[in-house]
């Protein structure tokens, strides 16, 4: 009789023990997932100044725009999750500025190495979408964990807290005005 109490035991103790592991494992996906992008900022960071004086070559009255990138990049390598997403909206605002630059020059647009930086940047930006959307899978995936029933109840108590998406900038989910009228008269 008083075996059953001893199975009931073991089996809450299995229980909590799998449901631990399985908090702990997607936590730990979560944080390797930010540092996907993380790893992702920093490339775009370090090709931003090889970018910005090739320009710079070309139109050296945008100082402003330089400027604004250089302390949007600043904010990159350091602070909350959330302040990296508003430094890392900064700069592709900010780099938007810069392809508008080489679209009015021509011979930048000629450039060899500007080609170059831009086909990286490119390169670059996909890899920072593709790393958010699996740094917001993987985010999904903790917090329906600690949120289901029976885990809330233990996640709670063991101290896991709910993780933040990584979320678009406002500008970037306004509606694109696309206009084919190339005003031919």
């Amino acid at each position: 009789m008083w075996i059953f109490p001893i199975i009931i035991l073991l089996l809450l103790i299995v229980f909590v023990w799998a449901l631990y592991n399985g908090l702990v494992t997607a936590k730990a996906r979560v944080q390797e997932s930010w540092s996907g992008i993380d790893v992702q900022l920093k490339r775009r960071s370090s090709l931003i100044p090889n970018l910005i004086e090739t320009v710079k070559g070309y139109a050296k009255h945008e100082q402003a725009i330089y400027d604004k990138i250089m302390k949007a990049r600043e904010g990159l390598g350091s602070g909350s999750k959330k302040e990296q997403a508003k430094a890392n909206d900064a700069i592709s605002e900010a780099l938007k500025s810069i392809f508008a630059i080489a679209e009015s020059n021509p011979e930048l647009k000629a450039n060899q190495n500007f080609l170059k930086l831009q086909e990286e940047l490119s390169d670059t930006e996909s890899k920072i979408a593709y790393s958010r959307q699996f740094y917001n899978a993987n985010v999904m995936d903790y917090n329906v964990k600690i949120k289901i029933f029976p885990n809330v109840l233990i996640a709670n108590a063991l101290g896991f807290k709910e993780e933040e998406f990584f979320r678009a900038a406002e500008e970037e989910k306004a509606d694109v005005k696309v206009d084919f009228n190339l005003n031919q008269k």
